[in-house]
């Protein structure tokens, strides 16, 4: 069973939903993907944080199994996000975004994570993705994540790393945005043409559609749950669900595939159910195949 690096951001957020609000608690994408991928596989994690990253988040994310050497503590204060859902649990409102040391982020990667043979890049410039890549050869499956704000301004590169990925996932709205296509299934098909083996499309309370070979190979609905009180990093939780499962399943064809993107969707389930990553302590392995056992019922006619 190989490890997963996951390259991308650890981050304190302040959040408000209609549940609650938290203030700075442990975020980022890194975060979020590390810790749901720790129940499947190995994680070796490549962040930076600044001084002011309290030991005990640090502790959290490795008390998971993850590895943290190449997460990096400069000099400044740590990437902070201020995000509301009071008005849509849908769709974030972004309040403040301080970038602070993760401005000028260049991936510290230890030499004991350049054999990983399983990669994932999460939303950062697509210029540092490809920069990355560039230093691993042997890599079996890559995935990455992007935004709009790279879509709109970094096109050009986001082209390139298409050619480099075997999945790449994107909510609805960016890969519209992407394909400058107002339809999911042309938008998927546009994906595909760039170079990635799947495309995963998240849709929020909708669940997500995977594509590959210009159709569908699955269409799912998100797990149903009577309260949400946290989305912040469910795309990124489901991604490590995603790619923990194949790299613990150790084969990637159509019918691990479809596995994979049920089990990114009960990982993702799971996320919501509280702030930051709070749900995942505590929670057994036995609880994910539970709650895996039960979706595919549900969804199987």
């Amino acid at each position: 069973m190989d490890k997963i690096l996951v390259i991308g951001s650890v981050a304190l957020d302040t959040i408000a939903t209609p549940v609650g609000a938290k203030k700075e608690v442990l975020g980022g994408s890194a975060t979020y993907f590390s810790i749901s991928s720790s129940f499947f596989t190995g994680v070796n994690l490549a962040a930076t944080v600044g001084e002011d990253f309290p030991k005990k988040h640090s502790s959290l994310i490795e008390s998971f199994g993850v590895n943290i050497d190449g997460l990096e503590t400069k000099k400044g204060k740590t990437f902070r996000w201020h995000g509301s859902y009071v008005d849509d649990l849908n769709c974030a409102k972004t309040i403040d975004t301080q970038l602070n040391v993760f401005a000028d982020f260049r991936p510290n990667i230890p030499k004991s994570y350049l054999d990983s043979k399983f990669i994932f890049l999460a939303n950062i410039d697509p210029d540092q993705q490809l920069f990355i890549l560039n230093k691993f050869k042997q890599s079996q499956l890559i995935g990455c994540d992007s935004m709009n704000y790279w879509i709109q301004n970094k096109r050009s590169s986001l082209k390139k790393l298409m050619k480099k990925v075997n999945f790449v996932f994107l909510n609805d709205a960016e890969a519209k945005l992407f394909s400058e296509e107002s339809n999911i299934l042309k938008a998927g098909k546009y994906l595909l043409s760039l170079g990635p083996e799947y495309a995963i499309i998240k849709r929020g309370e909708y669940g997500a559609a995977l594509f590959a070979k210009d159709s569908i190979l699955l269409l799912t609905p998100a797990y149903l749950l009577e309260t949400v009180c946290d989305p912040t990093g469910a795309g990124d939780t489901f991604a490590g669900g995603f790619m923990g499962y194949l790299s613990k399943a150790g084969r990637i064809n159509d019918t691990a595939v479809q596995k994979a993107l049920l089990y990114g969707s009960v990982m993702a389930s799971f996320t919501v159910e509280d702030f930051s990553v709070n749900r995942f302590s505590g929670l057994k392995k036995k609880d994910i195949e539970e709650r895996y056992k039960k979706f595919r019922k549900l969804i199987m006619v």
